[in-house]
């Protein structure tokens, strides 16, 4: 696979965006832009229209499914994978129902979590 798109990837902990990003260059060449809350979020998303967003649900300022609802209401054809540690079924339906593709949990294995990117975003992108 050899995604080059862009990707904001939206997360509050800088650790995390990098530990993402790297994952994120094992699928291909993607343009990574970075968000540290939901706000930044949808400021970037409006300004430069990535192709996937990679989005935490816990986030100061405006949850990731806040975000969401606010990037479909901009988008309603965005792509948006929830990446997070929060597992509780409420906000997995919450976004699922909103519109996200999937739904990765970040305390997975890594390569468990490049495979679940990978097979999403070929999915979605027709890459496969």
């Amino acid at each position: 696979m050899n995604f080059t798109g862009m990707i904001l990837l939206v997360d509050d902990e800088p650790h995390i965006r990098k530990f993402v990003s790297l994952i994120l260059k094992q699928l291909g060449n993607p343009v990574i832009v970075e968000a540290g809350n939901g706000e930044q979020a949808v400021e970037i998303y409006r300004r430069e229209n990535p192709d996937l967003v990679l989005m935490d649900v816990s986030m100061p300022k405006l949850d990731g499914i806040e975000t969401l609802k606010a990037l479909k209401a901009i988008d309603p054809n965005c792509a948006v994978i929830m990446l997070t540690s929060i597992v509780n079924r409420e906000t997995i339906e919450q976004a699922v129902e909103g519109g996200a593709l999937n739904y990765i949990r970040k305390d997975m294995p890594k390569d468990e979590i490049a495979q679940a990117l990978r097979e999403t975003i070929e999915a979605h992108f027709d890459l496969g």
